[in-house]
Order: structure tokens, then sequence, then C-alpha cells
């Protein structure tokens, strides 16, 4: 058994992540310019070529900047929704996209993939839960809030990944104009660090070996407020076990995690 994963980049400046098995490997997003992605492959000793497919969570620059030179260079197909798809720019669209909905399952590969909607200000925004060889790895950024749909499609992950945007309070007098901070904590917006606080102590069922915050604001957060409270809020829990806890970055990508 061989599933591995690695976060090459999380946050508004770009979004990429490397999911591969023995058979099967995947981008899930491209937010990441062309040469900065295969950078990152290399930095943790993956090659950049052999890739099955992209998969697009929504089409707001930070996970699409990328996408068409990607795609192109890799000769590999784009699994997006078709409202995703037809709100991308033209320079970032491509001939040879395969399209997906919202709760319904499709395989790439060995990895059967599970796309399931998500509340943000996007045309048709989606995070998914990928499952192959016993293993499920849920990938959940970008929602103003946790509706009972992500509780229920992340049950049973021994990985997850999931948001951690912003401190309300390093918010709140932060830089941002007013109405950006109004989007941001709306019910269309990002997760802060107490609302994912909040989703681990009430309804995270304690079964992921690692978890990783993720789409940390580098403005609005810092890493250790977001860690700390993610502990404090995993050791108010009464069942399950303590997941070995990572942060993602915006700037270098994770460990390879091995399931």
């Amino acid at each position: 058994m061989s599933v591995r994963l690695c976060i090459l980049g999380s946050g508004s400046k770009g979004n990429c992540t490397l999911l591969a098995t023995e058979k099967t490997r995947l981008l899930i997003d491209a937010g990441l310019n062309r040469k900065e992605t295969y950078t990152r492959l290399a930095a943790v000793g993956e090659r950049a070529d052999g890739f099955d497919a992209l998969v697009i969570s929504h089409e707001h620059t930070d996970h699409v900047s990328g996408l068409r030179l990607l795609a192109l260079d890799l000769k590999i197909p784009v699994y997006i929704s078709s409202a995703t798809r037809d709100a991308l720019p033209s320079d970032r669209k491509i001939r040879a996209f395969e399209h997906f909905a919202p709760g319904v399952k499709f395989t790439i590969g060995d990895v059967e993939i599970t796309p399931f909607s998500i509340p943000h200000d996007a045309v048709d925004p989606v995070a998914f839960t990928f499952q192959t060889q016993g293993i499920k790895i849920g990938l959940v950024t970008d929602l103003g809030y946790i509706p009972e749909v992500v509780k229920q499609h992340v049950r049973g992950c021994h990985c997850l990944v999931f948001e951690s945007n912003h401190d309300l309070e390093m918010l709140k007098v932060g830089p941002y104009p007013w109405y950006v901070k109004q989007r941001v904590m709306s019910r269309q917006g990002h997760l802060s660090n107490n609302a994912t606080a909040g989703f681990l102590t009430e309804d995270y069922d304690g079964v992921a070996q690692v978890l990783v915050l993720a789409h940390l604001s580098e403005t609005n957060n810092h890493p250790e407020i977001a860690r700390l409270t993610a502990e404090q809020a995993l050791v108010q829990r009464t069942r399950g076990h303590q997941p070995e806890l990572h942060l993602a970055s915006q700037t270098t990508p994770t460990p390879i995690f091995r399931f």
C-alpha cells in the first residue's frame, strides 16, 4: 500500500496539491505557475511528468492561474464542473476538459473522487474526498461555514486537509478594506481559526492520522496562532486519538504524507 499526499502550496497566492498512488498521479488545483509547480515537485522528490489528470475545485485565480499551461505541458485532462468551466477566463480554457457533478463520484485510475458543494463566493465550488487502497483523504478549503454535508463527507478520513484561514481579531484590525473583511467573514468566505476549532471539538470524528491546517492568510493569521487554536480544540475531545498536526504553507511544500 502506497498513497502519497503533498500540499505544494496553500493560500491566497496559489494552491496546488499532489495525490499519488503506485498507479495514479493527480494534481488538485493549479494556482501556482508551471515553473513553480515543477520546482516544488522536485523539492519533495517527485517527477514533473507522468500525471494522469488535473482536478479543479473552483475558478478563483489562486486555484486556476496555472491551469492552461500545466495541462498543455503535461498533456493531461482537466476534471472540472461544467459551471466552473464556463466561469473560467478564455485564456485558461483548453479542449481536454472532463466534467464532474457535485455529489457524484468519479474515478481516475485507482482513485475514487467525491466532489461535494461548499459555501464560497464562486459559481460552483467543491471540496473533495479521495479514496484508494482503503485510505480516505479529505481536502476542504475555501468555505465560509461548515454545513452538515461537509461534516458527513469528511467522516472516516485518514488524512484531513482543512481550512484555518484567519484569526478574527487580526482580520478586523488588519489592512484589508472593510468590504473585503466582510467578504472573508461572510458565510461565503473563509473559515476562521475559531470556526475550525469548533469543528474539531464538536464534529471531527478523531479518525485522522494526519490533520493539515490549510489556506492560512499571510496577512490575517499567524501559523502559531492557528496551530495553538487547533491544538487546544483537539485536547478537549473525549473520543478518537490525537492526529499528527501540520500546517500548509504558501511558500514551501509540506512533507510528503504516506499512508
